[in-house]
């Protein structure tokens, strides 16, 4: 996906925040610790540093939401952030995104942290952010 796809896909998927530019994924992008990983109808960006990687955002066609899309691009994600060394993973989420929660709930995060009035809702309200963190892998004795 370009840079342009990127925008695209993120201002359909983002109706409640502010979506990316494609300026915004086009810089992001050109760092060496940022990755893309894409399905057909998603797409997940992170960067890895230090053994840490951080999800920085993932976004599903409104089309095709609820139909595994955003579940296979989180599994490519921790794919690729496990390849490029990351050993724990964290996220930020509004509080009141319950579908994303859900998400990374099952999929091992586990809130960590809450930043409070960190998303600002259309209405000019604010929302806190959940911190979520989770290991990619396993300690071994």
């Amino acid at each position: 996906m370009t840079p342009e796809d990127l925008a695209r896909l993120h201002r359909a998927a983002f109706t409640a925040q502010r979506p990316w530019s494609e300026s915004e994924f086009r810089d992001l992008l050109a760092s060496p610790h940022v990755f893309l990983v894409t399905t057909d109808h998603a797409f997940a960006l992170g960067r890895v540093i230090a053994g840490e990687a951080e999800l920085l955002t993932i976004a599903t066609d409104p089309a095709h939401q609820r139909q595994g899309q955003g579940l296979a691009a989180l599994e490519l994600y921790h794919e690729e952030a496990a390849q490029r060394g990351a050993e724990t993973c964290f996220l930020e989420v509004a509080e009141n995104n319950l579908p994303a929660i859900a998400l990374y709930s099952q999929n091992g995060y586990e809130k960590t942290a809450e930043r409070p009035g960190y998303y600002r809702q259309p209405d000019g309200s604010r929302v806190a952010a959940w911190i979520m963190t989770r290991q990619l892998t396993q300690s071994h004795p």
